[in-house]
């Protein structure tokens, strides 16, 4: 927090307010923040509480209470850099006739701390914003800029949004006739995401707040670039599926060798079971493929490179993106479950379904 509080004191752009917003918390964090409360200061420093609504609430009411054109937002963990708002500024300016620039979105570096899950999110999140163009589908929530007088216009930051609301906002500005740029030297420094609990758990809030953005806005519907949200986790999710497959093949293989009571490599290896084996062993291959190559592998090779390299390592990813996996089909799981019960930000299915739910 006083990393963040810090950083944003010390941005080159001026005139300059902060806001910060304490949302329920109850680990000491408002009393902290009360601490930086300056609103005769430059910049002023002003802290709003409120009881756990969660971030688009918070968000929403900074916008509310902001005074400026434009509205930066960031996150707590994040510490940018002393030039990010006064780059974004910079980049606000459209290069087209039909540029109508509504937000600014910077490049949010993830430092790693040596383990295998800081590394790996470190550089899947390089290797996302190497992919970015420059009119870009999302303002990312911990390195953005908004034209404030666009961002109310289609509503701001629902409170009921749960998770991902800088994809809902992002796209709704899209649809609006807007475009989002990306500034990749407005830098903002993540710190490292070291536990694989949180890791998985925010992964898993990914997959369940992406079934209401692909719900919401789909390809069909959608204008402008495509969706710049999920990164790794298209090809993670094979993963499960693929474990699931090789094991049900080998099942016949397996029950025939253990029940034998004469047992017999040559009857174990007729025709039908080894066929099955086989298919068992491709479908290991698919999976190690999809571990080594294409974009997931590249983010796994870079997480080796500024690591030890080793067996230990090797196996360390296979579990961690095993789990990343079945976060995933967990998250997709309570995102359809959602949907059905028109809950965290889903419309309703039908006019009268969701009450025959409740």
């Amino acid at each position: 927090m006083d990393g963040c509080l810090e950083a944003l004191k010390a941005q080159t752009y001026r005139p300059l307010e902060i806001i910060a917003v304490d949302d329920g918390s109850t680990d000491g964090s408002k009393e902290r923040l009360l601490n930086w409360k300056n609103e005769g200061g430059e910049p002023s420093v002003r802290v709003l509480s409120q009881s756990a609504k969660g971030l688009s609430a918070g968000r929403q009411w900074a916008v509310e209470e902001a005074k400026g054109e434009w509205v930066a937002i960031t996150d707590i963990d994040v510490r940018p850099e002393p030039d990010w708002i006064e780059t974004m500024v910079a980049e606000a300016k459209p290069i087209a006739d039909e540029e109508s620039i509504v937000a600014v979105t910077g490049r949010t570096v993830f430092a790693h701390d040596g383990d295998i899950v800081s590394r790996v999110r470190s550089m899947e999140i390089a290797r996302k914003y190497r992919a970015r163009p420059r009119r870009t589908s999302l303002a990312n929530g911990p390195c953005s800029m908004f034209r404030r007088s666009s961002l109310r216009s289609i509503g701001g930051f629902n409170p009921e949004w749960y998770h991902a609301e800088d994809m809902e906002v992002s796209l709704r500005l899209i649809e609006a006739g807007g475009s989002i740029i990306y500034a990749p030297s407005a830098v903002v420094n993540h710190v490292p995401e070291i536990e694989r609990k949180r890791f998985l758990g925010k992964r898993k809030r990914d997959a369940r707040a992406h079934v209401r953005i692909v719900r919401h806005f789909p390809r069909r519907k959608r204008i402008g670039p495509g969706l710049d949200f999920i990164g790794s986790s298209t090809l993670v999710l094979m993963v499960l599926p693929l474990w699931i497959s090789a094991l049900v093949s080998g099942l016949p293989f397996a029950f025939k060798a253990l029940t034998m009571s004469d047992w017999s490599w040559a009857v174990a290896q007729q025709w039908w079971q080894t066929k099955i084996l086989l298919s068992t062993a491709a479908l290991m291959i698919i999976h190690e493929f999809i571990l080594w190559r294409g974009p997931l592998g590249e983010v796994n090779r870079g997480a080796l490179r500024a690591g030890k390299f080793g067996l230990k390592e090797i196996w360390n990813i296979r579990r961690l993106t095993f789990r990343w996996s079945i976060a995933l089909w967990q998250g997709l799981l309570l995102g359809m479950l959602d949907a059905l019960r028109s809950k965290n930000g889903h419309r309703p299915l039908f006019k009268g379904f969701d009450d025959k739910l409740s």
